[in-house]
């Protein structure tokens, strides 16, 4: 009997919770039962050498790869139809929002429905059982991928996502169903669009344990983060993230001063990330000379290790759909502090399995000295993370019931 065959559509493997999300799925997907087709518009990123040898990774497409490099080079490679269309994408951008005043996002839908007349179709010899959109715009994976289903994933929290709906709703609508990774996503996006509210599932962020603890134990990072000869113990904060609004990096060294400020010297913060505000974080850590206790580590391609030298992670965001990294930390049974984000609760048990904390700066850091002081909860959170199983594994379930034609919902 033939397999049936998955198609996987995703922009690159660069370090990030979705990058990570999805090799969680494809670890999980088992390959005596279905072929999988994964489809990255560039072959770069850290997380490239590890894509499963199990999966059919299919060729890059220049005019792809065009949608995720400097518009330049995209001209220079050849790619005139892509690249003019993302030039006349602003042009549309600038225009449509100087006359609609209010700030909305359009969440790169303008440029993806005028560059995609431009691209090839992908495999057009087959037509798959499944294809799967995983990350936003979800443009390409309904116009240019034969498939008897199409699913689209959600990863943010929509709450916090000013969006252009009469933009962005046409193409949602198109798609079988709506993939969420949490309840608190699947609410705010319903909030967003309540006619999508029948279309969405939920099936969490597929992590497993057993390689995340492998991972970590596969280089000591002590010369990173040393551990100090005091008599008092050094503290070590650790946060992993992209350095961008969302994550709200601009405030932690901030935080970390009003730390400072509230006794708590014997600490040091460690960021592991990349991204467009690294320059600004830098700069706001020189002008409050908080350098002595936050230190950028950078890119990580395996940042568990760092994650496992750690006392306490600490996760800043002003949202998330549903972090990873979080889960990550709880899987090597460190106590994790979240800010109050609108889909905390999801996560973390408050008290049980992590702190959540107040959002400003000064709650925050009042918080997070608290638990610093209380080595009996951080005690406590580590006894409940080691008795608990934070594996989901079995969410790959949920998938294959996808490839049912007359499946409508999960249970």
């Amino acid at each position: 009997m033939k397999k049936p065959r998955i198609f996987i559509n995703m922009h690159y493997m660069a370090l990030g919770g979705a990058e990570r999300a999805l090799l969680g799925l494809l670890n999980a997907i088992d390959t005596e039962k279905v072929d999988v087709d994964l489809f990255l518009n560039q072959h770069t990123g850290e997380f490239m050498p590890l894509i499963p040898k199990k999966i059919n990774l299919l060729p890059e497409n220049k005019r792809y790869k065009a949608l995720e490099t400097h518009i330049k080079e995209a001209f220079k490679d050849g790619c005139w139809g892509v690249a003019s269309s993302r030039v006349l994408s602003k042009v549309v951008k600038y225009l449509y929002f100087k006359k609609h005043t209010d700030k909305k996002n359009d969440d790169g839908y303008i440029s993806a429905k005028l560059t995609s007349k431009f691209l090839p179709k992908i495999n057009s010899n087959v037509e798959y059982d499944l294809a799967i959109s995983f990350l936003t715009p979800h443009v390409n994976c309904l116009r240019n991928v034969r498939a008897k289903r199409k699913v689209a994933w959600i990863h943010t929290d929509y709450s916090n996502l000013k969006v252009t709906k009469n933009i962005v709703l046409p193409f949602w609508k198109q798609y079988d169903n709506i993939i969420s990774i949490s309840t608190d996503v699947t609410r705010s996006f319903v909030e967003t669009f309540p006619s999508l509210k029948d279309k969405i599932i939920e099936i969490e962020n597929i992590l497993s344990p057993t390689f995340v603890r492998q991972q970590a134990n596969l280089f000591d990072v002590e010369e990173e983060m040393p551990v100090n000869n005091s008599d008092e113990k050094l503290i070590k904060l650790l946060t992993i993230g992209r350095f961008c609004h969302q994550k709200n990096f601009d405030n932690l060294p901030l935080i970390a001063k009003l730390l400072e400020e509230l006794g708590c010297n014997n600490f040091k913060w460690y960021i592991i990330g990349f991204g467009a505000d690294e320059s600004l974080i830098r700069k706001i850590i020189a002008d409050v000379g908080i350098q002595e206790h936050v230190i950028i580590l950078g890119k990580k391609t395996n940042p568990y290790p760092y994650i496992k030298a750690c006392d306490i992670y600490v996760q800043p965001s002003r949202y998330e759909g549903k972090s990873v990294t979080v889960r990550e930390a709880q899987m090597l049974f460190k106590p994790v502090v979240v800010t109050n984000y609108p889909t905390a609760l999801s996560q973390v048990k408050n008290g049980k399995d992590g702190v959540i904390v107040p959002m400003d700066n000064e709650g925050c850091a009042k918080g997070i000295a608290e638990f610093i002081q209380n080595k009996k909860l951080q005690e406590s959170i580590n006894k409940y993370l080691q008795a608990h199983d934070y594996g989901n594994e079995s969410e790959i379930e949920k998938v294959y019931k996808l490839l049912d034609a007359n499946y409508e919902t999960v249970s």
